[in-house]
């Protein structure tokens, strides 16, 4: 399972060339989920007609952004109640985007780019959404511009619609735009190393071969400050760190080129093979099976519940028989609940 797909699949996905299946069933019509955050007035009302906003969007001299969120995620209030009350930010965004919100488990119907209609929850699996929020800029030609998974604190959020609005993707890749822009933090300048994550020179495939563990890569760079907060804080948690060790564990700087022998066996540059998979910005997560093939990956803004749920639905092999990571986590959730275990996910 692929979690990130090019520009061109996606693409194909909003143009109504590949179908998802609905995998979860909404709410009564009437009917309010717990947890449900209010949008902001400014947000666009719209008919779902992903030709018609992209062509309403273009008269007005903007781009769209289709916003995918469900009702009670924390990182979706974090996004309307942090980003959406900044200033600065909402200036920015009103004047250079319309707004779509879609409900990754709504039933309110959806048209394509090719006038085929399906439900909210049908396309949001069809897009191959696992994260709230998850955004997708889209540009004038219905070509997908960049795709956010997960939560942007707004330091990183407003670099991400100025890339869009100023015409920078196809130009320089996200993450080299990011590293120039600077920061609104001082970021540490250093890799943080890893208690018991493997040594240089990486052969990750030998690796997994004498272990038969599964396999955590997490990409980082040297300028982060979620990278700093991850090491600082999340990776120094109890449960986090009990989890870590069910895996390999690799740490890749994205812009080193040092080679390493991937989990399939080739030999690359490290920036080498960050660009082919696809890694936009750090830190990034991904997980591979014990065969060395992609299962999961991880972006953004994550705590500690959210880190070690991840962590958990690939070391128990959940993933093979539960392909929606927020349905496994809302199963972990209710198990907690079951025992009488209280869950802060912004923890």
């Amino acid at each position: 399972m692929k979690i990130l797909m090019g520009m061109g699949v996606l693409l194909m996905i909003l143009s109504g060339q590949v179908s998802g299946a609905a995998t979860n069933e909404g709410l009564g019509e009437g009917m309010v989920n717990p947890g449900y955050e209010e949008k902001p007035g400014w947000f666009k009302s719209s008919f779902l007609d992903v030709g018609e906003d992209i062509a309403e969007a273009t008269a007005a001299g903007k781009q769209l952004i289709l916003y995918f969120y469900q009702d009670g995620c924390p990182y979706c209030a974090k996004l309307l109640r942090e980003n959406f009350a900044d200033r600065d930010i909402v200036g920015y965004t009103r004047a250079h985007f319309d707004v779509v919100p879609i409900n990754i488990w709504g039933d309110r119907e959806v048209t394509d780019l090719k006038g085929n209609t399906v439900t909210e929850k049908a396309f949001s699996a069809a897009l191959r959404v696992q994260y709230t929020p998850t955004l997708i800029f889209v540009n004038d030609k219905g070509q997908v511009a960049l795709r956010i998974n997960g939560y942007f604190p707004p330091h990183k959020f407003m670099p991400a619609l100025r890339y869009v609005a100023e015409g920078h993707p196809g130009k320089i890749a996200f993450t080299d735009y990011l590293a120039e822009q600077g920061s609104d933090k001082v970021a540490s300048g250093r890799i943080h190393p890893l208690d018991g994550a493997l040594k240089p020179p990486l052969r990750l495939k030998d690796t997994q071969a004498a272990s038969g563990k599964p396999l955590l890569v997490m990409f980082e760079q040297a300028v982060c400050n979620a990278c700093d907060e991850l090491h600082e804080d999340v990776l120094n948690r109890p449960a986090v760190r009990d989890s870590l060790g069910a895996f390999d564990i690799a740490q890749v700087d994205i812009a080193s080129t040092e080679k390493i022998q991937t989990p399939d066996g080739k030999e690359l540059p490290a920036r080498e093979w960050a660009r082919r998979l696809g890694i936009q910005f750090t830190p990034s997560l991904v997980f591979f099976d014990p065969e060395g093939k992609e299962v999961f990956r991880t972006e953004a803004y994550l705590k500690t519940f959210h880190l070690q749920g991840a962590m958990e639905y690939v070391s128990s092999g959940a993933y093979k028989t539960q392909p929606n990571f927020q349905r496994f986590l809302q199963k972990l959730t209710d198990e907690l609940h079951a025992k009488g275990i209280e869950v802060d996910m912004m923890e």
